[in-house]
């Protein structure tokens, strides 16, 4: 065998090579990317129902309501109210993408010792909530609670709180209808934006199926906006958090929580004392 014909027969080789590992990689970016489409619904949301019958069992003094929407949606929320009699106002509470409103109970003495109601929808699919989860239909039952909440409050005693999941939703609510104050805990940019910071190399916006698009719904946001962000939060980076300053106004306030996870702000000083000044207020 002649020297040439050595050298193409390595050159033949390593092409072979080369494509072979081509389309081991195709294979696996696109099995990944496919996987990660039809799961993206049990990555986003994570629920835990409850039995029409369940009895909650909560430390604060409570109501639970059950609000029919239509022949198949039916949403559970539970009223949790102050010992004091007088009612400075309601916070509407939309939490984040774990279990249920059981899981969330624990924040609600922040609210109710400054003698705020709180309401604490679950999301369809969400503990006793049901219905077919979307998008357009979170944001329909925010809009709703938001026009129950005027009626028996007025909007300028009504504050909005959103937490993680929650967040998008809550910015949404402020930026339909007036109210008080809007208040964020640990919120995303967006969807697509989130799922990016995860996995990069994909078409995060073409392949979510839910945008929750926080960034746009500050823009219309005319209360008064707080954002609580920890600076080693590894569910929704602290980056993604620092992305919205720029949407907020001059007398809006950005509170960083120094080392402060996803799960764990509430138990700040500076969470706690920035609180009671809000609340305060």
């Amino acid at each position: 065998m002649s020297a040439n014909t050595g050298v193409k027969s390595i050159t033949a080789n390593r092409k072979t090579r080369w494509f072979r590992a081509l389309k081991i990689f195709i294979l696996i970016y696109c099995g990944i990317g496919i996987m990660l489409y039809y799961l993206q619904e049990k990555i986003l949301f994570h629920p835990q129902k409850l039995e029409h019958s369940y009895v909650f069992n909560f430390k604060q003094p409570f109501q639970e309501l059950n609000i029919p929407f239509n022949a198949t949606d039916t949403l559970n929320m539970i009223k949790f109210f102050p010992t004091d009699t007088l009612r400075k106002g309601v916070v509407l509470y939309f939490h984040g993408n774990m279990k249920n409103v059981e899981h969330y109970a624990k924040y609600v003495a922040t609210f109710t010792k400054h003698g705020y109601e709180v309401w604490m929808p679950d999301y369809p699919g969400f503990g006793k909530s049901t219905g077919e989860r979307t998008e357009k239909k979170l944001y329909t039952i925010a809009y709703e609670l938001q026009k129950m909440a005027a009626l028996s409050f007025g909007s300028d005693r009504i504050i909005i709180y959103g937490k993680s999941l929650g967040t998008a939703v809550a910015a949404y609510t402020a930026s339909v209808k007036p109210c008080k104050q809007l208040i964020l805990e640990t919120p995303y940019y967006s969807i697509p934006s989130l799922f990016r910071s995860y996995a990069f190399m994909y078409p995060a916006s073409v392949m979510s199926n839910y945008k929750l698009p926080t960034y746009e719904f500050l823009q219309e946001v005319k209360a008064p906006v707080a954002i609580f962000h920890g600076t080693g939060d590894w569910v929704v980076p602290y980056r993604s958090g620092v992305r919205l300053k720029k949407f907020l106004k001059p007398s809006d306030t950005f509170i960083q929580i120094p080392q402060g996870s996803h799960n764990n702000l509430s138990e700040s000083a500076i969470y706690q004392k920035s609180m009671d000044s809000l609340l305060s207020l």
